[in-house]
């Protein structure tokens, strides 16, 4: 059972970067998926979430930038991130659960890829 992230890494202010998350080992289509992040010296802060539908929420910072999107058929989530700033600055994470799930502490977790932003 495992969540392996990639497409992180470095782009200037106002570019773009495509996440993706792959799953293994679990019932993928049942279950909602977030993409959660770790700024430097900060906690993990929930980012958005798709439900088994395909409908995405996002946190408020994010909307209008980033988006979510699911494949079912290949397991797999992509977070398109456009329009980044430096504050976007952050390990990305991929998470089993929606954010209720991700509130409880309790969940798993893919090692994460670094975003980072430069002014």
């Amino acid at each position: 059972v495992q969540l392996v992230e990639s497409g992180g890494g470095l782009v200037q202010s106002g570019g773009s970067l495509r996440l993706s998350c792959v799953a293994s080992g679990f019932s993928f289509r049942n279950w909602y998926i977030s993409w959660v992040r770790q700024a430097p010296g900060k906690g993990l802060e929930w980012v958005a979430d798709v439900e088994v539908s395909g409908a995405a929420e996002y946190i408020d910072s994010v909307k209008d930038r980033f988006t979510l999107s699911r494949d079912n058929a290949n397991s797999r989530v992509v977070l398109q991130m456009n329009n980044l700033r430096p504050e976007d600055t952050a390990r990305y994470y991929c998470v089993r659960g929606g954010r209720n799930t991700f509130l409880t502490g309790t969940y798993l977790r893919g090692q994460g890829t670094q975003v980072t932003v430069s002014s």
